[in-house]
């Protein structure tokens, strides 16, 4: 029995797209969640375990985080099941045939993702004329490359510093993925005085409580393919990272790194996620009552989309930097003043900001 309903309410999705092109070995899917705001931007995520069930908590996801940026976008999300690290040629071929598949999908504008990067998008760009995220050369804003998240999580971590008794300079910070978002949120976090003590990838993680080089370690990576054997550092279990000792946890990977099994574990004040549902819903409620703030993704890691929609409207890099500096400085003020003079978790306070503007939208919309 199909159960693709049970996602369904009042706000979307409005539509689930299955994908499947045998000839070159294409398994997909597209959610399109909410467009009342605006045609719907989202990342195309590409893994070998991804479903349907992740693809439309990650399009609601940008629902709401579009909403709450006050961007005229609305919220969608595509999937597409392969390892990608597989050749280039032949992830050129995948990613070519998902854009010939989406190309009629004209409230849909797919950007990178988990997996999938600027050139990726260039080539979704060359086959139907519709994509962000695209390199410099061809007059995108390559939001991976300036490191437009990871930015963004700085600036709310900055906010949020002063609602959790934590002072950023000096600050130990763990980052979980050090890839396109971990790495410059580790680099933008050093810069405001924040010290880098553990990090991890998709290979295993390394830590130091004197603190990591930043740069040095991004250089690592960047020679060797992974953070193991860096230096001095101790070499941990990737999933040991929760254990480290720090003040502020960043989740920039897969989903649910934090649940109820592992939250007992996790050693910090602070957490600003740099991925998409990093926390689940019901961790991150027994880690408000337990006085561990969390800042709810969609507003913590909005600096990408915010990036993606500059682009998509003809604005520049500059502009891009600082359209996301006051988004995520607004918002994060917004929803900690609200969670605190409600006596609310940020996420519902969060939600409610989302979920009031999406719904204004909805009432000057006809709707068929």
């Amino acid at each position: 029995m199909n159960t693709d309903w049970e996602f369904a309410d009042d706000l979307g999705p409005e539509k689930i797209i299955y994908i499947h092109r045998a000839s070159v070995g294409l398994k997909a899917i597209l959610v399109v969640d909410n467009v009342a705001c605006g045609p719907s931007i989202g990342g195309a995520r590409m893994a070998p375990d991804v479903s349907v069930e992740e693809c439309f908590r990650l399009a609601r996801s940008m629902t709401m985080k579009n909403a709450a940026a006050g961007l005229p976008h609305g919220g969608g999300k595509s999937v597409i099941f392969a390892d990608p690290k597989m050749d280039l040629a032949d992830k050129e071929r995948l990613v070519r045939a998902f854009a010939r598949a989406i190309g009629d999908v004209r409230d849909y504008i797919v950007g990178p993702d988990m997996g999938t990067d600027e050139r990726c998008m260039a080539w979704a760009y060359d086959e139907i004329g519709r994509a962000v995220g695209l390199p410099l050369e061809i007059g995108g804003i390559p939001l991976d490359e300036i490191g437009a998240t990871g930015f963004g999580v700085s600036i709310c971590a900055e906010v949020a510093q002063r609602y959790c008794d934590l002072q950023l300079k000096g600050a130990r910070v763990a980052v979980q993925g050090f890839g396109s978002v971990g790495k410059h949120a580790a680099r933008f976090l050093a810069g405001k005085g924040a010290l880098l003590v553990a990090a991890s990838d998709s290979r295993g993680a390394v830590a130091d409580p004197n603190g990591l080089d930043v740069e040095d370690l991004v250089g690592h990576k960047n020679h060797t393919g992974t953070l193991n054997g860096y230096g001095s550092a101790q070499e941990i279990e990737r999933d040991s990272l929760i254990d480290v000792d720090c003040d502020i946890w960043i989740p920039a990977a897969r989903p649910d790194v934090i649940t109820v099994d592992n939250l007992h574990r996790l050693e910090a004040k602070l957490v600003v996620p740099g991925a998409n549902i990093g926390v689940t819903l019901e961790a991150e409620k027994i880690l408000a009552k337990q006085g561990i703030l969390v800042i709810p993704d969609f507003i913590a890691n909005a600096g990408g989309v915010i990036c993606a929609a500059v682009e998509y409207h003809g604005g520049t890099e500059s502009s891009a930097f600082a359209t996301i500096e006051e988004k995520i400085r607004e918002n994060t003020v917004q929803v900690l003043e609200d969670a605190k003079s409600r006596g609310v978790t940020p996420r519902e306070a969060a939600v409610a900001l989302a979920e009031s503007r999406v719904r204004r939208a909805m009432d000057v919309r006809r709707w068929h």
